[in-house]
């Protein structure tokens, strides 16, 4: 870190300051200036103490960090892509994967015809939600058990691996013996004692975006998880919450090439989430794979007039398709290629 005194710093003053960096445990390397003294603290700043303690010295100015805070995740120290596998899907390389499904599970009926009606247009992986957050406790909130059953019995009808969100600590052993990836919403993306107890399953963890968040908050809960020894995080930009009301959410594309600038993870974008409305989807994922997302997330419901949550942005299978039609030559223009479904369907 850098400790930028104020201008016209005493050497007794400096010496201070020399004495504090040395015992939080780093080594002190004063440049003098003729108005402005800067001290170079040198040592590993993910293993000793904060030196922004020393903003409460009168003489500092400034504490500034010259490494990533996020220095597991970060591309300054590990230049190299991550690549996440997820039974036979590798997510994060030349292939672009599309993850699709309901936003709830709701019957057997309804979520097995969705996910075969995504797997023959082209989805890689089936999402659905088997326990739900809703915003009013009067709201459908899933099957739980029952919905995590019926995910089970929908992979083993189309070999779709299985996305579905996980709510609380003591669900996470459950939900992980029926899911392939483990996903944490935006309503948990912060919870970090849920994020260390996922990371400890060792299986793959798709990281929604806080609705409030900042682009550092969100690669410092990834970081959680990989400095908890999974590194099997994606993430995901599902929209922020702004003062705009045209949509639901604000799919913040800039946040997309910031993370795929400053991380090495794999990066998803949920289209349906961030416009709340399923007119939007073509528009937007085409923005997003041209920010560099590696992949989609979109909802998807054999009949979305008659959905229990979130039924405006969920489509049908065919209107999937389309969907999955209209940004294949972005797809190839962005130097990848869109994935292929397990047993058929999709492009090559």
């Amino acid at each position: 870190m850098i400790i930028v005194l104020k201008p016209h710093t005493s050497k007794e003053d400096v010496a201070v300051v020399e004495r504090g960096v040395v015992d939080l445990g780093y080594e002190p390397h004063t440049i003098w200036g003729e108005v402005l003294t800067v001290v170079a603290a040198v040592g590993d700043e993910t293993t000793h103490a904060s030196l922004q303690a020393l903003l409460s010295l009168p003489m500092v100015d400034k504490v500034m960090p010259v490494q990533r805070p996020y220095r597991l995740i970060s591309r300054e120290t590990h230049p190299e892509s991550t690549v996440v596998e997820v039974g036979d899907c590798r997510i994060g390389g030349d292939v672009f994967h599309v993850i699709a499904g309901p936003c709830s599970v709701e019957s057997r009926e309804q979520t097995v015809n969705t996910a075969l009606g995504v797997k023959a247009q082209g989805a890689t992986l089936l999402r659905g939600g088997a326990f739900k957050p809703r915003t009013s406790p009067y709201d459908f909130r899933g099957l739980g058990q029952e919905g995590l059953d019926i995910l089970v019995e929908a992979r083993r009808e189309t070999g779709l691996p299985i996305v579905t969100e996980v709510l609380k600590e003591t669900d996470v052993d459950r939900v992980a013996a029926a899911a392939d990836v483990l996903q944490i919403g935006a309503r948990n993306a912060l919870n970090y004692a849920l994020l260390e107890v996922v990371a400890a399953t060792g299986m793959p963890i798709l990281l929604k975006r806080g609705l409030a968040a900042t682009v550092e908050e969100w690669l410092l809960a990834a970081e959680y998880i990989v400095k908890s020894g999974n590194p099997n995080v994606m993430l995901c930009e599902r929209g922020i919450r702004t003062y705009e009301t045209a949509t639901r959410n604000t799919l913040d594309v800039s946040a997309v090439a910031i993370a795929k600038q400053e991380s090495r993870l794999p990066v998803i974008v949920d289209p349906s989430h961030a416009a709340g409305r399923c007119d939007l989807l073509i528009p937007l994922s085409k923005a997003a794979i041209a920010a560099g997302a590696d992949g989609l997330m979109i909802e998807v419901h054999e009949h979305p007039e008659a959905a229990l949550s979130d039924g405006a942005q969920q489509v049908t299978p065919e209107v999937f398709g389309s969907i999955l039609r209209e940004i294949e030559p972005f797809v190839r223009t962005a130097g990848k290629r869109l994935a292929v479904s397990p047993g058929g369907g999709g492009a090559a």
